[in-house]
């Protein structure tokens, strides 16, 4: 039985880049070859854990309180601009992209892909392989896309990362 499976990976325990406008709270952990850009926020509780292969986050966007950021070898988290991350959510190994809204629990798995501006509503599970598609709202366990984003939802979103950013501010005083 042995055979039927590969070698272990080896880890890649390189050092986080973060950069120096971001802001990554106390009790959050960045460990491995994670790159973190230009104000983005981490908040308190999140694990990011990139030894198997990198994570990146995108400029300005928001990763919040025990969310989980992870993935396998060959399988890399990106995760892009203006994002939110909701609290407790999981990005495993899945391609987020710019303006896209990651629910509270909810979890995008292995190869899995949210769009341009689409959000992940939240307790929802998007299969390994699946996609959302941009400016789309995507609900339930498997998450299954069900309607185009209004315009009021879309200027919500970017309300939210706007809000992060200035609540990043306030903490940056605070931890200076």
């Amino acid at each position: 039985m042995a055979d039927e499976f590969s070698e272990p990976a080896v880890p890649r325990l390189a050092s986080p880049s973060i950069h120096p406008s971001a802001l990554v709270l106390p009790g959050a952990h960045v460990h491995g070859e994670v790159t973190i850009a230009e104000q983005a926020f981490v908040l308190f509780g999140a694990v990011i854990r990139a030894e198997l292969d990198r994570i990146s986050i995108g400029r300005q966007t928001n990763i919040q309180d025990n969310a989980v950021l992870h993935c396998d070898e060959g399988i890399p988290a990106v995760v892009g601009e203006r994002v939110t991350v909701g609290h407790a959510a999981v990005v495993h190994g899945a391609i987020i992209g710019d303006r896209a809204l990651i629910g509270i629990g909810a979890k995008a798995l292995n190869r899995s892909v949210v769009g341009e501006g689409a959000w992940l509503a939240a307790g929802s599970v998007l299969a390994e392989g699946k996609t959302v598609p941009a400016w789309t709202l995507a609900v339930g366990v498997p998450a299954k896309p069900v309607r185009e984003l209004t315009t009021d939802e879309v200027g919500r979103a970017d309300q939210g990362v706007q809000h992060y950013l200035e609540l990043a501010e306030a903490y940056r005083e605070s931890f200076g």
